[in-house]
């Protein structure tokens, strides 16, 4: 299968400013962040069983990986929990920024999970992104609760991108992901039952403005987003793929400019500060590839 066709990398590039819309839905919903969550894996994980029922794929596991995804759809649910959070407590751009730390988080974790030790490269482009955080901080600090669950975020989703890499070389990515999905659907109405908030979830009207936008955000900002991305790798390659998808903050930075105008433009440090995070994200991205091919 030929890989790298202009067509697929087309398509590629508007699933990463879908990722990236995802912000901007995440601004306009009125919602509570739980209650954007629990709509978006509900309605994800009903397009999804769909799906493996259409192409008949199989959802038989046993009970220790039911367990390990739940697990994971926790970590999911925590990541988008944070995420959706950090812009209600700041805005896009230092929420995103601060999900642009991902790559460093992973850096640090991998050799904890994969046993092999911290490469020299990594510790210097870590400081380069711990700069980058430092700026931010210094000329954001009236963001300071969205800059920490930003952080959080990015680290969420860092645990969950290394451990689903491990998980998904034992069944198919669908498979795993509609039980992430429904786990996370799970975990969340226990929290909201047990503090007795289930009322959150309620929505007066289904046709509303805001439902529309919840409903985008489950459908194609996640059931597709992730289902055509799965079916990407077979025509271009991961590592394409993962690269692309660092544009993400910067689709969501534009685009957050482009709805919101004065309300997202932030200092020149914080420029600066994202413009480091960011090159030590392609950088360490390269040099894997080089070192890869040598």
């Amino acid at each position: 299968m030929q890989k790298n066709n202009l067509k697929h990398f087309i398509h590629l590039h508007f699933l990463v400013f879908i990722a990236g819309f995802t912000a901007v839905l995440g601004e306009l919903i009125t919602n509570s962040s739980v209650s954007i969550v629990w709509h978006r894996m509900i309605i994800a994980s009903i397009i999804t069983i769909f799906f493996i029922l259409i192409k008949r794929k199989n959802l038989k596991i046993d009970f220790n990986q039911f367990l390990k995804y739940s697990f994971l759809g926790l970590i999911i649910a925590l990541h988008w929990i944070t995420f959706f959070e950090g812009i209600e407590q700041s805005n896009i751009s230092v929420t995103l920024a601060m999900f642009s730390t991902a790559a460093f988080f992973t850096s640090l974790l991998e050799p904890l999970f994969f046993k092999r030790k911290i490469i020299f490269y990594e510790i210097v482009l870590g400081l380069l992104v711990i700069a980058g955080v430092f700026l931010i901080f210094k000329s954001e600090f009236n963001y300071v609760n969205g800059i920490i669950l930003g952080l959080l975020s990015a680290l969420f989703a860092s645990i969950f991108s290394v451990l689903n890499g491990i998980m998904i070389k034992k069944n198919s990515a669908i498979t795993i992901s509609f039980y992430e999905f429904i786990s996370g659907v799970i975990f969340i109405s226990i929290y909201l039952f047990l503090t007795e908030n289930m009322n959150s979830l309620s929505i007066d009207n289904f046709f509303s403005l805001n439902y529309i936008y919840i409903f985008l955000l489950g459908s194609v900002c996640t059931a597709y987003a992730f289902i055509a991305s799965v079916y990407l790798l077979n025509y271009i390659t991961p590592y394409s793929v993962v690269l692309t998808y660092n544009l993400e903050p910067v689709y969501g930075i534009l685009l957050a400019l482009l709805f919101f105008g004065d309300n997202e433009k932030m200092s020149l440090q914080f420029y600066i500060g994202l413009f480091f995070i960011l090159t030590s994200v392609l950088i360490n991205m390269y040099v894997k590839k080089t070192v890869k091919r040598t």
